[in-house]
């Protein structure tokens, strides 16, 4: 089968469509033919190698773990382990694999069917659709719920029209919310045909500074201090932090507590796990028409080197997904 190879950090230039053994899955796993997937903030994360914590998961010195990127898969099942009961031959699914060996840049992956990472697939959406899921949408589900979000709360979602972004803004909405988007100018549009009631363009204001309070603050992509975060709260408001600076990281984990405890302003930091549940409760959404993947661009699997190039340029509205076309 073919697969996108990296092999080295640094560059999308290190990715290298090869042939490589097609898997066999073992007796607890499913065989998946794989029709599409999408890209995340951490497959870029650990093509370029920061922050270092990626090594440890990935490869001390080249990604010799994981060797093929992409977490999200929608596909086919062909092949049922003699221990797997919950899945069949012909079943239709997605998933996020971030959690049990990524793989999802080539035709076929086995996925162990006891992990809790594979759903069926939602029946409104086409796989390319399906593939932008799994870990955005979830990420920006978990998110949500971590901050209780309520009716008629003030919502600021910074990072709005990247993935989980894309994502939140609208089942934000659905939940009844305020929101406010932060993006940039360019985006400014896309961010309001969410469903924004409001958009700030970061390069010209800064939410943290602007006086404004929020009952919910997710933030994608977060930098601020943490106590520029607690004064940008409401009395009893939640900041959720989804990615951003390590530094951060470092001070929900040494100061979170404490001013949670003496403002009554949560702090907290979101530590994803990929489940079926949730994304079966994705599923609703779809159902009803309340949520709808973006996707920005498609591009086959020969190309995984030119998408991660677009990615990194900051332009993606929604997501960007990798199409199993097979070469001529």
């Amino acid at each position: 089968m073919k697969a996108s190879v990296l092999t080295n950090y640094g560059s999308p230039d290190f990715f290298d469509l090869q042939e490589v053994a097609k898997p066999v899955p073992k007796d607890n796993e499913v065989l998946i033919k794989i029709y599409a997937s999408s890209i995340n903030s951490w497959d870029w994360e650990i093509l370029i190698g920061k922050p270092f914590v990626n090594h440890l998961m990935a490869g001390l010195r080249k990604p010799s773990r994981i060797k093929i990127l992409g977490c999200d898969i929608a596909g086919l099942i062909e092949v049922v382990g003699k221990n797997v009961k919950q899945f069949k031959t012909g079943d239709e699914v997605y998933g996020d694999l971030s959690h049990c060996g990524w793989s999802g840049f080539a035709q076929y992956v086995c996925v162990p069917a006891n992990k809790n990472v594979l759903a069926i697939k939602p029946t409104s959406l086409s796989f390319e659709e399906t593939a932008a899921v799994p870990q955005a949408a979830v990420l920006a589900l978990q998110g949500l719920r971590k901050g209780n979000i309520k009716k008629a709360h003030k919502v600021l979602i910074n990072g709005a029209s990247g993935g989980v972004g894309s994502f939140a803004v609208p089942m934000a909405k659905f939940y009844g919310a305020e929101v406010t988007g932060v993006c940039r100018s360019s985006k400014m549009d896309f961010v309001s045909s969410l469903g924004a009631d409001h958009v700030i363009d970061y390069t010209r204001e800064d939410f943290i500074r602007n006086g404004q309070q929020y009952d919910l603050i997710l933030d994608v992509q977060a930098h601020h201090s943490i106590f520029d975060y607690k004064r940008a709260l409401s009395a009893k408001g939640y900041f959720v932090m989804v990615g951003g600076a390590s530094s951060l990281v470092n001070q929900l984990f040494l100061l979170g507590s404490w001013i949670s405890l003496i403002s009554g302003k949560k702090m907290g930091l979101l530590l994803h796990k990929p489940a079926a549940k949730d994304l079966e409760i994705m599923k609703t959404f779809f159902k009803a028409g309340t949520v709808t993947p973006v996707i920005d661009r498609r591009y086959p699997l020969s190309k995984v080197a030119e998408a991660f190039r677009f990615y990194g340029q900051g332009h993606v509205k929604g997501k960007i997904v990798i199409t199993m076309v097979e070469d001529s």
